[in-house]
């Protein structure tokens, strides 16, 4: 029987939300070799609409290419935590940026301060969804560091690569401490097989 894991990130135009989508598809499906569907949306504001996008992998072809039940769900802002929330598997898992969402329910999160570190470690907050990329790899084990550093190097412009790559590994820092703190669901242990594979 086919497996399938369902991924949302949400969030505003401008925060780099399309291009994580982008990145992460590259990555799980590339270079981790799985088939994978990724769509998007957006607001018609270039700035401050809504922004989402969503990812599909499967071990086999994807018959429909929509999330139903996000496993993984991203938010960057409160806006998109409220939005997007309500419907996210009852064990999936969530990670927010505390940045910029701080009024949550009773519920398991991984919070990490994605916009901050951005603008502490590199003067800009639009890093942050690079680094969000890099907390994604550590917390959920569904890529490798390589396939994500590969997929990153990519999709960037040219030039950017030394800074990418270290907000990558600001982003995966930040992951190994949210994983430490406990009790914030972690992707499952018993998966017998690297990633995802066999998951949903």
């Amino acid at each position: 029987m086919a497996w399938r894991y369902e991924i949302r990130l949400a969030g505003s135009g401008g925060q780099g939300i399309i291009l994580m989508g982008i990145i992460l598809a590259k990555a799980i499906g590339l270079y981790e070799g799985y088939y994978v569907t990724q769509t998007q949306s957006y607001g018609p504001e270039a700035r401050g609409g809504a922004s989402k996008a969503e990812i599909v992998v499967s071990d086999e072809e994807i018959d429909y290419p929509k999330v139903i039940k996000p496993n993984l769900f991203l938010a960057m802002n409160q806006k998109a935590f409220d939005n997007f929330i309500t419907d996210v598997d009852r064990d999936g898992i969530v990670i927010i940026d505390s940045t910029n969402v701080d009024l949550i329910p009773v519920m398991s999160t991984f919070d990490i301060p994605f916009s901050r570190l951005g603008r502490e470690k590199f003067g800009r907050e639009i890093m942050a969804n690079i680094i969000a990329l890099g907390a994604i790899t550590e917390i959920t084990d569904m890529v490798s560091q390589e396939s994500m550093k590969e997929a990153v190097l990519e999709s960037i412009p040219k030039g950017t690569e030394e800074m990418n790559l270290k907000a990558l590994d600001v982003g995966i820092e930040a992951g190994k401490k949210a994983k430490n703190a406990g009790a914030k669901r972690a992707f499952p242990t018993e998966v017998p097989q690297k990633g995802i594979l066999g998951y949903y």
